[in-house]
């Protein structure tokens, strides 16, 4: 088998014009069927961890998809809003270790607008736990102050000290701006990858001055779009669950994010589908330019694999010259292409963590990109059987002589 390799390796040397373009096609096949599937999985991981630490989300009863599209994701309005009483009461729960509430239906420029109170910047979580942070300012005290997410502050051009005009509705253009209540920047959210970073966080009094409700307490107008809740126990959840989605004074909706999520991405998974099975077709392409190219050679090989046969290969030596020739040629593909993988992700990590809002770690390999990568070569090996089923039949035709 040594002797074999060896044979192999001089050979490819003496095409390695022809080897070097075939290695780089395979390695650029190889980097986009790699790359997609860890964006993919990037961009799963950060669809599942946009919240995470809440036990249940709360809103009025429309089902859980609407319920978390417009409480997590900010798409969407809801269909009715939840009383400060109601609100009021889960949070005094013993069980409730603490809540967040959410008031929507404002906006600015095309970003979403959301009143809140200062528990949002301490208990609310992403990514596995991690909380939010200021790469400048701090959250909003008393009076109009706002909190901006990185990527409004960076698309919009806004600072600490910048002074924000909020409009009635979600849409980009308002026919209603609540220009006696403007809103003074106090701080900017780190980006976090989520739809954090495309809102504006606002005081639920400011809410409630643009709005006429100077005075709102739990017996006023005072309204909620929806609610987060954590609870002191996981045990606690599910029954705290049932009681909400029971709770005779008014309809609600309590939806544990994980499962919704999970419901969410089995929907919005058909992308993600589509987009692997390109990659996979690219990757084929490559394979197919490969095995072309071995079969574009035969012609030119016939005196070589003669010549091997005079001085005592056997065809199946020839067989098996093409078939190792053709896995040394993907094993270097999937060797350049893994490296290429790596050193655009390297390079474009920021880029698509501030445009898309997508984390790619650089790690290792996992075992589904080691499957894929062993599934590309088994491929190869399996296509190149053809051409080296031509050269073993050439080779038991042609003998010592061979008609040019």
């Amino acid at each position: 088998m040594s002797a074999l390799t060896g044979l192999a390796l001089r050979s490819l040397w003496n095409r390695r014009s022809t080897v070097v373009l075939t290695v780089f096609a395979v390695a650029v096949s190889v980097a986009m069927l790699l790359g997609v599937q860890k964006f993919r999985t990037a961009a799963q991981d950060s669809f599942a961890s946009t919240i995470s630490g809440t036990d249940l989300v709360v809103g009025a009863r429309s089902g859980p998809l609407n319920l978390l599209l417009y409480a997590v994701f900010r798409i969407g309005d809801p269909t009715a809003n939840v009383s400060w009483k109601t609100f009021r009461m889960v949070s005094s729960h013993r069980d409730v270790a603490w809540t967040i509430p959410l008031s929507m239906g404002d906006s600015h420029r095309g970003y979403r607008v959301v009143g809140t109170t200062d528990a949002y910047f301490a208990h609310y979580r992403y990514a596995q736990g991690r909380g939010l942070t200021f790469v400048d300012g701090r959250a909003f005290g008393a009076g109009n102050e706002v909190v901006l997410g990185s990527e409004v502050a960076r698309r919009l051009g806004y600072a600490i000290g910048d002074s924000i005009v909020i409009s009635h509705g979600i849409g980009e253009v308002s026919f209603k701006s609540h220009d006696a209540n403007p809103g003074v920047v106090a701080g900017i959210l780190e980006a976090t990858g989520t739809p954090v970073d495309r809102t504006i966080h606002v005081p639920l009094e400011m809410i409630d001055n643009m709005h006429g409700l100077e005075h709102a307490d739990q017996s006023a107008g005072r309204s909620l779009s929806a609610f987060l809740v954590g609870m002191k126990s996981r045990e606690s959840v599910l029954m705290m669950q049932r009681a909400l989605n029971e709770y005779r004074e008014e309809p609600l909706q309590a939806v544990i994010p994980g499962v919704a999520l999970a419901q969410l991405w089995s929907i919005v998974g058909v992308a993600d589908r589509a987009l692997m099975l390109i990659a996979a077709c690219v990757a084929l392409a490559g394979l197919l330019g490969m095995m072309a190219s071995i079969l574009t050679s035969l012609n030119e090989r016939r005196r070589e694999m003669a010549i091997l046969r005079s001085v005592g290969a056997q065809p199946r030596h020839v067989f098996g010259l093409l078939l190792l020739e053709s896995a040394l040629l993907t094993v270097a593909g999937v060797f350049l292409g893994v490296l290429l993988v790596y050193a655009i992700l390297w390079v474009l990590r920021p880029w698509i963590a501030a445009h898309f809002g997508i984390h790619v770690p650089i790690a290792g390999l996992t075992r589904t990109d080691a499957t894929l990568l062993t599934a590309v070569v088994a491929a190869a090996v399996l296509m190149s059987a053809y051409p080296a089923w031509r050269a073993y039949r050439n080779s038991l035709a042609d003998g010592l002589t061979i008609r040019l």
